[in-house]
């Protein structure tokens, strides 16, 4: 698996054209933002792990948001644009006509009367030109009607309330999307306008809550930039001194973007290498997990795995999900493509070697408790059946177990089982949901990917593995959402759910089961002990031979270590699997799918209308916070249990 190209994801938000201090001081804007984007390219070129290409996403609004278009295509940049709207209501919407005939010239397609709407129509059609755009148009039929209403009479403050409020909402939603996209925000700002929601303040403000920082250019006085990386710092700002041009912060905001941090990609990917299958050496965890947790399901049977390769994964199990990703009514063609190249090889590729890693981990620790406990019993074994010349065989075999403990100690460290399995399994389980986000658009923004102990190697090659996709070329309609919703909840919530369940079920009966064995071994050891105390008993009293007691004296020695050191093994392998904490983590996921199942099955009730991007993409985040959290949950369970020596 090779890793991604890095590509440094820019968002720009800023004032209109109409804005008083934006149309004052344009010039001068526009002389910073092309050196702030000559800046960003210098140092994402210098920085990364090969040379980062830049990527600007803008809203197409007319005013910043073109000048950074203009700004960033002179420089080559590739564009992408997620539109509030489709893109003619778009275009009606931004080129700010005045009355209602030409609003509707603009919607059909035509050249409005208005000479400076004209112009302004011109120049958005001809940066949409030069840009991928994602058109969230469900709601365009709810917008077009209150448009006509408040331009058919301006003086309706009704009309007026309604059609800017609907608007922002749409914009705030556009601009959730830019952000998510986006490694870091320029915001083109006076410092002072408040604006509605979706506005520039507004914008700022949630990628900064989102963890984006923002390279702030001040509209008043635009010589310089700040970077931003708290919305407390907007408390004031407006008062504060001119900006200086903050290179050194953007170096640095570029440099986390760009490299990953800790154990870096190039050193654990040198030491991965593809297996089709798993070792039946590794696999005395999940040979615990299936005696105890489904006994009767051939406890004994071969529990040797198949991998699912890379290359064969597209026409394999993922067939399914392709196929409904393609039937998509209105989806982006490319999509299903990039999805089977960015997205299924490398989780396949993942998902297999992270299983390998944790028979590796977790069945080698499981060996180690019982290859201590039967170097213990074989040491002693000779009591019964041999004499002290003889020990030595005995002592040979238990030296042997030991070496072999030792051994397994000095590889699982060498070879980081417990390490690479927690950053493999992390990328893994990033890629199973994501084909979900990518159809509807939707991310995890950059400042809320978790952070591994070792490192962020594992989120930072998710996260520009996705954005190597993009976003999806597309007219979001009604339909789109209803069919998205549906493959949501048969190709990931549903299998995952009932995953879970069967899963929890399995490891509260390996529980119970393994809690059963070692207190019966316990009961055992304690009877065993007490026969003999009556034996000793029987015989000083004259009912039982008095050879008796030093007759059976070996062979209850035997037994007594024998019985509390197999429950010592079996209480160390409950407590290291920890299977009471997994069923519990693997209850609790279902139950928040669950909750998920039940808000789609609401939302496919609902008349078309009434589904809006919005909702579709908070499920698709409530999806992906699911995973996020129960990746954390087990990971703080097995964070601890490094591999080690059973002592």
């Amino acid at each position: 698996m090779s890793a991604p190209q890095p590509v440094l994801d820019v968002g720009v938000t800023g004032h209109r054209s109409r804005h008083p201090v934006f149309s004052a001081n344009s010039e001068a804007i526009a002389a910073t933002l092309a050196d702030l984007l000559g800046s960003i390219e210098r140092i994402a070129s210098e920085t990364g792990p090969s040379s980062a290409p830049a990527r600007l996403h803008s809203l197409l609004a007319y005013g910043a948001d073109m000048m950074a278009v203009g700004a960033a295509t002179a420089r080559g940049w590739p564009v992408a644009a997620p539109l509030p709207f489709g893109s003619r209501l778009n275009l009606a919407i931004n080129a700010q006509p005045s009355n209602l005939d030409d609003m509707e010239r603009l919607l059909a397609g035509a050249e409005p009367e208005e000479p400076e709407v004209a112009q302004r129509a011109a120049e958005i059609r001809q940066g949409g030109k030069q840009v991928g755009i994602f058109e969230l148009a469900e709601q365009d039929a709810a917008v077009e009607d209150l448009y006509r209403r408040h331009l058919g009479d301006p003086a309706d403050p009704a009309a007026q309330q309604a059609f800017y409020a609907l608007c922002s909402d749409r914009a705030a939603m556009a601009a959730r999307v830019m952000i998510e996209h986006s490694d870091l925000l320029i915001g083109i700002w006076d410092g002072e306008t408040r604006g509605a929601i979706g506005g520039t303040r507004h914008t700022i403000e949630a990628a900064l809550e989102l963890g984006v920082p923002v390279v702030w250019i001040d509209a008043r006085q635009p010589a310089g930039w700040r970077v931003l990386h708290a919305a407390e710092e907007l408390a004031g700002i407006g008062r504060r001194e001119a900006l200086e041009r903050d290179e050194a912060g953007l170096r640095a905001v570029i440099g986390d973007a760009l490299l990953p941090s800790g154990d870096s990609w190039q050193r654990a990917r040198g030491h991965e290498r593809w297996r089709p299958r798993s070792n039946p050496l590794l696999q005395a965890y999940r040979r615990i997990e299936t005696l105890f947790g489904e006994p009767w399901q051939r406890p004994f049977r071969s529990l040797t795995q198949r991998y699912e390769n890379p290359e064969a994964i597209v026409r394999g199990s993922a067939a399914p999900l392709l196929a409904a990703v393609a039937a998509l009514p209105g989806g982006d063609p490319a999509i299903p493509d990039r999805i089977a190249t960015g997205v299924l090889k490398p989780f396949a590729w993942t998902d297999g070697l992270s299983t390998w890693l944790a028979d590796a981990y977790r069945g080698s620790m499981v060996l180690s408790f019982f290859l201590s406990a039967f170097a213990i019993v074989g040491g002693i074994a000779y009591l019964p059946v041999a004499t002290v010349d003889q020990k030595w065989a005995f002592a040979l075999f238990e030296f042997a177990l030991l070496a072999a403990i030792i051994g397994i100690f000095i590889m699982g460290k060498r070879l980081r089982w417990h390490q690479r399995w927690f950053a493999m399994r992390r990328v893994a389980e990033y890629f199973r949901h994501a084909p979900i986000m990518l159809l509807l658009g939707a991310a995890r923004s950059t400042g809320r990917w978790p952070r591994g102990t070792g490192g962020n190697w594992p989120e930072w090659y998710a996260r520009h593995a996705l954005r190597t996709i993009g976003l999806p070329q597309m007219r979001v309609t009604a339909p789109f959402l209803r069919a998205a919703l549906e493959l949501m909840r048969d190709h990931h919530i549903e299998p995952q759910r009932h995953y879970h369940l069967a899963k929890a079920d399995r490891l509260h009966r390996a529980q119970h089961n393994l809690d059963r064995l070692s207190e019966s071994l316990f009961v055992l050891a304690v009877l065993s002990v007490a026969c003999y105390l009556v034996i000793e008993l029987g015989a000083a009293l004259g009912w039982l031979p008095r050879h008796l007691p030093h007759d059976v004296a070996k062979a209850f020695t035997f037994v007594g270590v024998l019985l509390p050191t197999l429950g010592g093994a079996f209480a160390g392998v409950h407590y290291f699997g920890d299977f009471e904490r997994f069923a519990g983590i693997s209850e609790v996921t279902a139950e928040k799918l669950g909750d998920v199942a039940v808000r789609i099955a609401i939302l496919l009730d609902a008349p078309d209308a009434d589904i809006s991007y919005a909702s579709v993409s908070a499920l698709a985040h409530a999806i992906d916070e699911i995973v996020v959290d129960e990746i954390e949950n087990w990971q703080s369970v097995f964070g601890g249990k490094h591999i080690t020596v059973p002592v």
